[in-house]
């Protein structure tokens, strides 16, 4: 009996394997040559149950019928966790993987942020913490199956929702639109990540059964089905039309779903705890009327923003929605099952702007520093009610040390080390260019230009385009603070060609709703008594490049007058100062947490690594976390760039703490101080 090559196929609603048809003369010289032979036909019938395994292996799919997915031919519902590659250090990532898969999760979603790996037009980045390949791999090593989630645009409460700054170089662009400009590049993305994807997917063995095509299109306000089109026919001549399950997530609402659905894409919905799962589930079933219901992102916390109370979310809450919604039978994500960190100037902001802290704890069952919580045990009791859960325990807390106080010295203030912050020429142009224009992403941007008139009396100095706070220095000494989305405007008196200075901080960028192309710096003209200021020279402060090369008292202090009497502000300085050494008993660096009591805003960074920023007297967070995977043994080299007042140019000491607790949720400001 000649036996036809078998084939597997995935159609949308459906896994069949189907025999290529033989020819009659085939049969008859088969049914010739095996007449007599037993033992030929005991071999064929082993091959051709061999060959139906191999039908029904590696692969995931939507099963129609059965309102379920199916692996390997089989009834399958993932229980997932969202985890953040870009927010874990890569040290970390075996130890927030495991603590993952004892939990009973048999599935991680995972977002890819563009502008974490193409930080230039052209110019990848897949190393490090940007290995994601190495990471998938991780996950699959630890028997975790992945979601992934490419973008472009993925939100996640990061700088322009992951889509890169460059993109607004030129000004407007229609971003997640069929806009020519803003394609040629998500083309030439995708062009790079989706080949690297493409192995890892379980149809060719790998951890990855499922591709989301954009992130929750429905919220935004474009509805260009076109676009999402474009999309899915990339992704499926880059993975193959069939190798892999591509889905959509929105809102349960009936306007998010017309919008961010199409035909071919299997629809999923996301919502929180405290909602009963059959509204959601059936707005699901309004566009997705057979297969699997999905929740996609299942709230387990939520997000915090500078100068509102620290986000929680009772485990009761949690623990009672997940039980209704794996009741249902439905596949569910928990966001976010570790939050992480937006270490560097990675966080994003919301609108009307409020940027968002450098923490990412999220109030998950996994804290920031990876720690499992009293949340993670109740989830993991209530999946057991509904699937295997590994008989492990889950690891622990990763150690913590206390490593006490430690002495900062003034290295120099702006001023003193300019020369070295900004080694480039000024950028010369008649009105103020944005942060974008100038070809940089994140930090800080100094406006320079000549007072054009004698200020004998208070005259209002307007800034109308900040984005998104502005340090307003004459001649070295400053004068006020300008705050994007509150008045922008301060008075000043100043001598015709004083020297004025606006050192700008770029906070973060939108990365939700309608406004996320945020272009940074100053976007429009300034004026001083109704008069256009005119004749800037503008330079990138390059923070991080800098930072790394600072020691110790370096660069002597400088003689110059280092804060203004009418406003007790300083010029923005550097400080730098030495960790404790471990304790004698102790031989391994440990996580630790940063506390900036008593000084005011401004980013930390800790031999050379960027911590984020810091900004205590807004709150809610008060310490920064230090993972030890950045520390060494002696000699960790701490540095602050302060912008606003130190502790050491006051009544009080100059020192920072370290402690071996989070405080995430200390007093906010109550009036916002400028």
């Amino acid at each position: 009996m000649l036996i036809g090559q078998m084939q597997t196929k995935m159609h949308g609603d459906h896994m069949t394997c189907h025999r290529d048809q033989v020819t009659r003369e085939d049969a008859q010289q088969t049914n010739t040559q095996t007449k007599n032979s037993k033992m030929k036909m005991l071999l064929t019938i082993v091959l051709l149950v061999l060959l139906v395994d191999k039908c029904t292996s590696n692969s995931f799919v939507v099963n129609y019928d059965g309102n379920s997915f199916s692996k390997d031919g089989q009834p399958f519902r993932y229980i997932s966790g969202s985890i953040h590659y870009a927010r874990v250090p890569r040290g970390y990532w075996d130890d927030r993987l495991k603590k993952m898969y004892a939990t009973g999760l048999n599935a991680i979603q995972v977002y890819v942020p563009w502008n974490f790996h193409e930080r230039s037009p052209g110019r990848y980045t897949f190393e490090d913490n940007a290995d994601l390949v190495a990471f998938l791999q991780k996950a699959n090593e630890t028997g975790l199956l992945v979601i992934l989630r490419p973008g472009p645009y993925i939100c996640a409460e990061w700088d322009m929702g992951g889509l890169p700054s460059w993109l607004l170089k030129d000004g407007v662009i229609g971003l997640r639109t069929m806009d020519e400009a803003y394609i040629q590049a998500v083309d030439r993305w995708m062009g790079v990540l989706l080949p690297k994807i493409k192995p890892l997917l379980y149809s060719n063995g790998g951890p990855i059964i499922s591709v989301q095509v954009e992130n929750e299109y429905g919220s935004y306000s474009a509805c260009d089905h076109d676009y999402i089109r474009h999309l899915k026919n990339t992704f499926e001549e880059a993975l193959g039309a069939d190798a892999v399950v591509l889905f959509t997530t929105d809102g349960p609402g009936q306007h998010m779903l017309e919008c961010g659905t199409l035909q071919g894409l299997y629809t999923t919905v996301d919502f929180g705890s405290g909602i009963d799962p059959s509204g959601p589930f059936n707005y699901q079933r309004k566009f997705e009327p057979k297969g699997p219901l999905v929740n996609s992102e299942f709230y387990t916390g939520w997000l915090d923003h500078w100068g509102q109370k620290h986000s929680t979310v009772a485990k009761d809450r949690v623990t009672g929605s997940l039980d209704k919604i794996l009741a249902t039978g439905a596949s569910v994500n928990m966001y976010m099952f570790e939050g992480g960190t937006n270490f560097g100037f990675w966080n994003g902001a919301n609108s009307a702007y409020s940027p968002q802290p450098t923490s990412y704890d999220y109030d998950a069952p996994l804290t920031e520093a990876g720690d499992p919580t009293d949340k993670l045990m109740a989830i993991r009791d209530v999946i057991k009610k509904y699937a295997k859960v590994p008989s492990i325990p889950v690891p622990p807390a990763t150690p913590k040390l206390a490593y006490g106080k430690s002495t900062m010295t003034k290295v120099g203030s702006l001023y003193d080390v300019l020369n070295k912050l900004a080694p480039d020429d000024p950028i010369r142009t008649n009105y103020p260019i944005t942060m974008e224009a100038m070809q940089q992403s994140f930090g800080f941007i100094m406006y320079r230009t000549k007072i054009p008139i004698n200020v004998t009396k208070a005259t209002l100095l307007d800034i109308p385009g900040i984005r998104d706070r502005g340090y307003i220095i004459i001649n070295q000494v400053p004068v006020g603070i300008v705050v994007r989305n509150k008045p922008t405007g301060l008075t000043i008196t100043a001598s015709k060609g004083d020297t004025l200075d606006i050192v700008v901080e770029n906070q973060g960028r939108i990365n939700y709703g309608g406004s996320i192309a945020d272009m940074k710096g100053i976007i429009g003209n300034i004026t001083l008594g109704g008069t256009i200021l005119e004749g800037f020279n503008i330079s990138s402060l390059q923070l991080d490049e800098f930072v790394p090369k600072i020691s110790p008292n370096l660069i002597p202090e400088s003689t110059l007058t280092w804060s203004s009497p009418q406003t007790q502000l300083n010029v923005p300085t550097l400080y730098s100062g030495t960790m404790p050494n471990l304790p004698p008993d102790i031989s391994e660096p440990r996580d630790t947490f940063l506390k900036m009591s008593g000084w005011t805003k401004g980013q930390a960074y800790i031999n050379g690594f960027n911590l984020g920023r810091y900004w205590p007297v807004e709150g809610p967070q008060v310490t920064l976390y230090v993972p030890a995977t950045i520390l060494k043994v002696t000699g960790n080299v701490i540095v602050l760039f302060e912008l606003e007042s130190a502790p050491c140019s006051t009544e009080g000491s100059c020192t920072v703490e370290f402690i071996d607790r989070p405080i995430l949720n200390g007093t906010i400001a109550r009036v916002h101080k400028i």
